[in-house]
């Protein structure tokens, strides 16, 4: 894609600070850093999110997390790590290229908030209504 900032980085007209890549993904600091080592890990071929990506394409993709999940958690001393991925803006996705968070965890407060609420739906419900079809 022509603007696409994600594909500028791997065609190399934008600098990056790599840690990882092949054939298939590059793995590059973010420049947030939310916390120490965040790293986003893109795929080369373009899709606007994992929405749009064929279960192969995923599946390449994804292949490559715990690998690159357990060296950074191993050689930063980190204490865990969030796996995030945003689809669509709602969802708080910014650039509309595939790629998946990878957040060392070393703290409670370290600089990155992930939180769930509690709602009280009907599971049975909500299930029928997804499987329909």
């Amino acid at each position: 894609m022509d603007n696409c900032i994600f594909c500028k980085i791997i065609a190399g007209e934008i600098p990056s600070t790599k840690i990882y890549e092949d054939e298939d993904i590059l793995a590059i600091l973010d420049i947030t850093q939310t916390t120490k080592g965040h790293t986003l890990v893109i795929p080369k071929k373009h899709a606007r999110n994992l929405l749009a990506m064929t279960p192969d394409e995923a599946a390449l993709l994804f292949s490559k997390i715990p690998q690159l999940a357990n060296k950074i958690v191993k050689n930063l001393n980190a204490k865990g790590m969030n796996i995030l991925q945003n689809n669509e803006e709602i969802a708080g996705q910014s650039v509309f290229h595939t790629h998946v968070h990878l957040i060392p965890r070393y703290a409670e407060d370290d600089g990155f908030i992930g939180q769930f609420t509690q709602h009280n739906f009907d599971l049975t419900a909500i299930a029928k209504e997804i499987n329909q079809n």
